[in-house]
């Protein structure tokens, strides 16, 4: 376990009282209410709750907390509904894995770095814009959700089976995407915004992201070492000779010769020589 994990442990063990049980629970039924508003009033009531910074700024100031209520999926309501019991899904999920407290924490992270962003990004460009959605908070939310549960199977549009981790590649490829569509335009301020917005996957991520690097380098060392290669080698050669296993270098005698015989390699020879226990020690070193 890594120094941010270890803080992040400790934190959330000395603030029990942080957590929300079943916090999206509540964020759904916030969602649906919306989302019904919304069909009756043409889309004002959402229009209501939106982080307009030029507005919070004028004095709107629960706009800083309800533009988490209103959907990122809108429109059709069976994708409403899809999209909407997913995340409720997947966020059910982390809090079991994790507890009520560090997932609250997880979420709450996420609404304040996009607030940060919202604002930020209102006061250097002056616009009267929407500056900050819970996208790139759900968007975090089944990162982590992959990042955890790779191998798990979901049904795209209810109907296509695929591992969470493929799904979460094409997203990471489109968001990167969209990263860099933002700065070939020379648009840096949006560019950074979902960076910063969803850093707080990063944050929770970070020793387990290293982790896996340090994996991934070490196979790729493991795979090109003398070592290994002169062993795959040796191998080959007893699929092709189908007579034994173990020869040694000195006597000549086989596993199938001795098949009580134990044979060690020498890691001293410069090779993948085999040795009998008679001439384990009693060799001359290959060089």
């Amino acid at each position: 376990m890594g120094a941010i994990s270890r803080w992040l442990d400790r934190f959330c063990y000395k603030h029990p009282r942080l957590g929300i049980p079943g916090l999206m629970k509540y964020i759904v039924i916030a969602n649906v209410a919306v989302y019904l508003m919304d069909m009756f009033s043409n889309g004002y009531f959402s229009a209501m709750l939106r982080f307009y910074p030029a507005l919070i700024m004028e004095g709107q100031v629960w706009r800083l907390l309800t533009f988490i209520f209103v959907p990122t999926s809108g429109g059709f309501i069976l994708w409403f509904a899809l999209t909407t019991l997913f995340y409720y899904y997947i966020g059910n999920a982390l809090e079991n894995q994790w507890g009520s407290t560090r997932f609250t924490v997880f979420y709450g992270v996420g609404v304040l770095l996009n607030i940060f962003t919202g604002m930020v990004t209102y006061w250097i460009s002056g616009a009267f814009l929407e500056t900050a959605s819970m996208y790139y908070v759900n968007m975090s939310m089944f990162f982590a959700f992959a990042t955890l549960y790779p191998d798990m199977r979901v049904l795209l549009y209810g109907i296509l089976p695929l591992k969470v981790k493929w799904l979460a590649w094409v997203d990471a490829a489109l968001f990167a995407f969209d990263i860099g569509h933002y700065f070939m335009n020379g648009n840096w301020v949006q560019g950074m915004v979902p960076i910063v917005a969803i850093l707080n996957y990063f944050i929770f991520f970070w020793d387990d992201l290293m982790a896996i690097l340090r994996r991934g380098s070490s196979r790729a060392a493991h795979r090109v070492d003398p070592q290994t290669i002169n062993f795959k080698k040796a191998q080959k050669e007893v699929q092709n000779r189908k007579g034994y296993l173990h020869k040694c270098a000195v006597c000549g005698i086989t596993d199938a010769d001795a098949p009580n015989m134990e044979f060690r390699y020498c890691s001293k020879c410069n090779g993948y020589y085999c040795y009998c226990m008679k001439h384990i020690n009693d060799h001359v070193h290959i060089q």
